[in-house]
């Protein structure tokens, strides 16, 4: 489910705020749970934004910097297997990662494997 937008968010508290209605009323208006409407108020109360924040996740196994030395390399050493890769990255730049998450990575990069080398994915093919 995706966040309440901030335009959402600032009429809830101005129907609050305004007297207009409480909490309880806001949040059955609006169609959002009496929570949200406290957590907004909280929010403008101690001076915060109402955006909504960025959503959790698990951080990225390979940083930009990682993301940038693999991609020279995999330019650079188009027939490397990736079990090379994952010796150069542990080398180069400190970090483990499996084959797996290498060769995902190096097909977000826009890489594609063709006759046993890594080549670019140009926009015309498919």
């Amino acid at each position: 489910m995706d966040a309440y937008s901030e335009d959402l968010r600032r009429k809830i508290v101005e129907a609050v705020e305004g007297r207009r209605m409480n909490q309880s009323e806001a949040a059955r208006a609006f169609g959002v749970s009496l929570s949200s409407v406290k957590r907004y108020l909280k929010a403008v109360r101690e001076g915060r934004s109402l955006s909504p924040g960025k959503a959790p996740g698990k951080r990225p196994t390979l940083d930009e910097k990682a993301r940038k030395l693999l991609e020279a390399n995999v330019e650079e050493r188009p027939f490397a297997k990736l079990k090379h890769r994952q010796e150069y990255l542990r080398k180069a730049a400190g970090v483990s990662v499996s084959e797996s998450t290498l060769s995902r990575t190096i097909r977000k990069m826009g890489f594609s494997r063709k006759k046993g080398r890594w080549v670019r994915v140009s926009a015309t093919s498919s």
